[in-house]
């Protein structure tokens, strides 16, 4: 059809075809002029078809100062295969991802200001969501920013809480319990405007009192609702303070529980794994005041006078139980005599028998190591995710802090200290079965940087450090089924991996360190038949040899070296998991057993995750979990 002279032709054909052709260029590297680099991977692409459809892209490419030439952009924290799946959509219009990539595309999407994709990859993880997933998925939604998603995941949670209540995942949120003593003939009000004053008290306690979240959540918080429904706090009730804060056409009140301080500490913040962290002032300024997420989302009574609460208190996810108990006592008057007979804070002269502190969140499969006289406990997995955080614990203040995460998620590893740098290596991030990355902590600059990868991907995999050396050996095989002989050796001048002699036996969760100038890798498991038998590594002339058997096979132990010996404690026999322990006296080449009833940090007791320790005593050949039992790490 030729209209006023002009020809019209449309070509239904000729835009797939072009975008086809120009894919396949994209995979043969042909015509490209920019390089993703992306955890170690490259990915070619050409500028002006990114510029199109990442508004993050075409400001990079934008600025840069030769247009002309081969930009290279370098993520570090984004997956390989989400930028992969990206870039096929860029020129295909076709987003295709395995479901187990979903939140790695979403994460990329964002990143590259994808805004379509994101919501299409939003979309689908709402359609997947239930109770068995919806905290976890809450978290990641929270992590993103996306208020759109992060609505919808709260209605279900409003409407399932019970359901919700009973995983994992909940189980494992960090929570706050508070204790109420109740008048005769009085109950605790089911309306949201309780749950409104309880995030009241909690954001004064941390913006006005100093109080940082962990610490109100390290013990039960005694509170009084009184005849007059007032709900004030239990320990100002004995101290005769009563100054009063929130509306007072409000029924429901609180005191303030300790005087302003000048120089308020700054609370908690929140990972993108939702657990407890501490405000980055380095990144942020001294004076930050940009506010993170309150919010009350949904409540239950769970029986008379007991309430479940879901809330996000300074942006954690956290659950609030709330508890009303009454009171023998009718008069007010006895109020102060009732609460300091129930009061939860020991008298100093007490204080030698409390408990160490336990570590913010329950893990298993970490890794742990002694850097600066602090024992520090990173990554591991809770149930289903692997995590990124890193605790470092301070014998002489029997405190955890959180350092700066890893950068890669990751559990089932090990980690040593070298040149005083903390190293992790290999390991499974929960998407794939073993990992190649290792990384490196740098304790004065707190920070993680990468260092080359193994040649071999594995995790439970033995690490550690000898004359100046890092050495990974074994670990689980590509399908995880039976274990490795292979050694490794990093030089961290040179930053060169080279091989070692093999172990005489595969195997896998071994417990390895160093004594005396020699390597010891103690049981672990062939395939999944735990083993007893232990090698010792010479570098002198680089040889494995056998040496005497422990009493009880066992894989997945800690070692640890106290005066000249090995402690070899707990693990997993094929059936059970183990509390004994075991002591290597190299003089003697002999293992002796020790009682029944080092540092043994968190882990699994055959049925729940543990975020507690015990340590124990040479000198009376004892475990406890007591403060008064702290002895200083050795240097």
């Amino acid at each position: 059809m030729i209209p006023n002279g002009y020809l019209i032709f449309e070509d239904e054909s000729f835009l797939d075809s072009t975008v086809a052709k120009m894919n396949a260029l994209r995979k043969s590297g042909q015509f490209c002029d920019v390089r993703l680099q992306v955890c170690g991977h490259e990915l070619m692409a050409h500028r002006a078809v990114l510029a199109c459809c990442s508004p993050y892209l075409f400001e990079i490419f934008n600025s840069d100062i030769e247009p002309h030439g081969v930009s290279h952009v370098t993520f570090e924290d984004l997956d390989p295969e989400a930028v992969e799946i990206l870039l096929n959509y860029a020129y295909t219009a076709q987003l295709k991802a395995d479901k187990e990539l979903v939140k790695d595309v979403y994460s990329a999407a964002k990143r590259f200001k994808m805004e379509r994709v994101k919501q299409i990859c939003g979309d689908y993880l709402l359609s997947k969501m239930d109770s068995q997933n919806v905290i976890s998925f809450r978290n990641f939604a929270s992590s993103m920013g996306d208020a759109r998603v992060l609505a919808k995941v709260d209605s279900y949670i409003q409407d399932h809480l019970l359901d919700v209540s009973e995983q994992d995942d909940f189980l494992k949120l960090p929570r706050l319990k508070l204790e109420v003593m109740l008048e005769d003939n009085l109950t605790l009000p089911s309306n949201g405007k309780l749950y409104a004053k309880v995030l009241n008290w909690v954001q004064r306690s941390l913006w006005e009192n100093g109080e940082q979240l962990e610490q109100l959540m390290e013990e039960v918080q005694m509170l009084y609702y009184s005849a007059d429904h007032k709900l004030v706090d239990g320990g100002l009730v004995i101290e005769g303070h009563t100054e009063v804060f929130g509306g007072e056409e409000e029924h429901l009140q609180f005191v303030q529980k300790k005087p302003v301080r000048e120089s308020a500490q700054r609370p908690m913040s929140c990972s993108s794994s939702g657990s407890l962290s501490p405000s980055n002032q380095a990144a942020n300024g001294p004076k930050q005041t940009t506010s993170r997420e309150w919010k009350y989302i949904a409540s239950e009574k769970t029986t008379n006078n007991t309430y479940l609460c879901l809330a996000v208190l300074d942006g954690v996810l956290s659950v609030i139980f709330l508890h009303g108990r009454s009171s023998p006592q009718t008069s007010p008057s006895a109020t102060p005599c009732l609460l300091k007979s129930l009061s939860f804070e020991a008298p100093p002269e007490e204080l030698e028998e409390r408990r160490l502190s336990p570590m913010r969140y329950a893990r298993s499969g970490l890794g742990t190591a002694t850097v600066n006289s602090r024992l520090v406990a990173a990554g591991g997995y809770n149930r289903e995710e692997c995590l990124r955080t890193v605790e470092c614990y301070d014998p002489k203040e029997d405190r955890w802090t959180f350092i700066a995460p890893m950068r890669t998620p990751r559990a089932r590893f090990q980690m040593a200290v070298l040149m005083g740098q903390l190293y992790v290596i290999g390991g499974s991030n929960g998407h794939s079965d073993e990992l190649s990355c290792g990384e490196t902590y740098d304790p004065v600059a707190d920070e993680w940087a990468q260092v080359p990868e193994l040649r071999t991907n594995r995790c439970n995999a033995g690490v550690c450090s000898l004359n100046n050396k890092l050495y990974v050996v074994g670990g689980s095989d590509p399908c995880g089924q039976k274990g490795l002989k292979n050694c490794d050796a990093f030089d961290p001048v040179s930053k060169i991996w080279s091989s070692c002699a093999p172990l005489n036996i595969r195997r896998h969760q071994a417990a390895v360190c160093e004594l005396d100038g020699f390597m010891y890798v103690i049981g672990g498991a062939e395939s999944w038949n735990c083993l007893n038998t232990v090698e010792r590594y010479n570098p002198e002339n680089n040889t494995w040899s056998l040496i005497a058997p422990m009493n009880v096979a066992r894989r997945g132990a800690g070692v640890a070296v106290c005066a000249g010996k090995l402690f070899v404690v707990g693990g997993f026999d094929g059936s059970h998991a183990l509390r004994c322990v075991e002591v290597y006296d190299p003089a003697r080449n002999e293992w002796k057993m020790l009682g029944d009833s080092i540092y043994a940090v968190g882990g699994f007791d055959g049925n729940d995750f543990l975020n507690t320790m015990e340590v124990y005593d040479p000198e009376v050949d004892e475990w406890s979990d007591c403060i008064k039992a702290l002895f200083p790490f050795p240097e």
